[in-house]
């Protein structure tokens, strides 16, 4: 199978394939959706009353770790700062951090990277190309809380809302960006960066966000209008992060997609791949992130929180197309994992107590094992196994076509361990009809008690 190489270390990613993703910062406050200082187009002035009151006084990292470790996730990835600015840890490069907030006045990072690892969880740190605080950041007409000021009107950023509605106010005709400078703030960037790969031990995971360059025949170094990689000055950061930790894997969102060093894996966001994600033709490693809801931070009011075996369903078929699952979870501004949040994830890790060996070290099948209907299958390669994933539940009979017909060797639900006998009866065969290109497995007739019965099928030598 041909799979575009990674200039980082994929071999565990590809393994472990189930991770943690936390959205944290200041706008766990407002608790109305991590981007609601651009949303609200909020000034400095205005945001800054949640700089005053953040007081994550029930802050527990060892908790989050374990209730990371329960669900079955092999490692995380913390938002160090998003695109409000605000940090988690005591860079000496910004008062803007956890370390001067007047009610946290802590580090919040370091504790947390220490109980993640000590549960055998791997690093990722997320860090926002963006911010929004930063006096040399340039204002653009994109996102920026301040768009406003922007003497044209951009394409706006979905993340803003009902960007149809987004009120045409009179634009200024003077610079909002005078005394601003973009390469000081990109040298501000690549010094926050420096201190994450040269504080934190091994990180294994860079996760940026975001680019969003001019439109294509637009002046790219008029950051008014949108920023790319001359905004953030990606080949110089690239290269820095190569030299000081090799092995990291990076997301795609430096904006260089001519330079094949420059990110590892896809990230396909909110939205479920059809099949394994290819780049120009081929496949490449990747990695679904999504939440349990709409936002990606704390959101107090929204209602629309998916199941948990749906959850299920979803990290199942990621790894039955060759991909990851980044599941987000938003803390609170106490410090706590929401609620619905901790009921899914103990729901996900009860089906991850007795069907891990269908995700660890899988991937997608290979094509001679037809997927019957309302299934979905993974591989493992070094096992010699194929797992049968029931979305629904069929009444007596699976039946299986391809090569399951010739190489299947034993059959068995991998939560109790219990045989599947494989034929049909006389009766049942004349019932249904029989064929050579055609094995049944029977089944009980009631469905198991888990959410996503799996049948893990042990394969003859080829």
């Amino acid at each position: 199978m041909n799979i575009r190489p990674t200039t980082g270390d994929s071999s565990w990613f590809v393994h472990d394939r189930f991770g943690l993703f936390i959205h944290w910062g200041l706008y766990a406050l407002p608790a109305r959706h991590e981007w609601v200082k651009s949303r609200e187009k909020m000034s400095d002035e205005q945001y800054d009353l949640y700089f005053k009151y953040f007081e994550p006084d029930l802050y527990d990292p060892d908790q989050w770790a374990q209730i990371a470790y329960d669900a079955g996730m092999k490692y995380f990835v913390i938002t160090t700062k998003h695109h409000e600015g605000f940090c988690l840890w005591d860079s000496r490069y910004t008062n803007y951090k956890s370390t001067q907030a007047p009610h946290c006045r802590r580090d919040l990072l370091t504790p947390m990277v220490k109980a993640f690892r000590d549960k055998g969880l791997r690093v990722g740190f997320y860090h926002s190309l963006i911010d929004w605080h930063h006096p040399d950041y340039w204002i653009d007409n994109r996102n920026h809380p301040q768009r406003d000021l922007v003497a044209a009107l951009g394409k706006l950023d979905p993340m803003i809302g009902n960007v149809e509605n987004e009120p045409k106010l009179s634009r200024r005709d003077s610079n909002p960006n005078q005394g601003r400078d973009q390469s000081r703030y990109a040298r501000y960037l690549h010094d926050q960066v420096r201190e994450l790969l040269t504080e934190f031990g091994r990180i294994d995971i860079l996760w940026f966000d975001f680019s969003f360059p001019p439109a294509p025949g637009q002046d790219r170094r008029d950051f008014s209008i949108g920023k790319g990689r001359e905004a953030w000055e990606s080949e110089k950061l690239l290269a820095m992060i190569r030299q000081l930790q090799p092995q990291v894997l990076l997301d795609n969102r430096l904006d260089l997609p001519d330079l094949e060093s420059s990110w590892d894996f896809a990230t396909p966001e909110q939205a479920q791949p059809l099949e394994w994600v290819r780049v120009n033709g081929t496949r490449v490693v990747w990695e679904a992130c999504q939440t349990f809801s709409g936002s990606w931070g704390y959101h107090r009011d929204e209602q629309s929180w998916r199941s948990t075996d749906e959850l299920i369903r979803t990290l199942i078929d990621c790894v039955s197309k060759g991909g990851n699952l980044l599941l987000n979870v938003g803390p609170t501004g106490r410090g706590e994992f929401d609620a619905r949040a901790i009921e899914r994830l103990k729901g996900i890790g009860e089906w991850m107590k007795r069907h891990s060996r269908s995700i660890y070290g899988c991937t997608e099948a290979p094509p001679e094992f037809v997927c019957p209907r309302d299934c979905r299958l993974t591989y493992n390669p070094d096992r010699q196994r194929v797992y049968i994933h029931l979305f629904a539940y069929p009444y007596k009979y699976l039946h299986l076509e391809g090569s399951f017909v010739s190489r299947i060797e034993y059959a068995q639900f991998l939560h109790d361990a219990s045989e599947i006998r494989i034929g049909l009866d006389s009766w049942h065969a004349d019932q249904i009809g029989t064929a050579d290109q055609r094995i049944s497995l029977n089944l009980p007739q009631v469905k198991p008690d888990v959410a996503v019965p799996v049948i893990e099928v042990g394969l003859k030598s080829s």
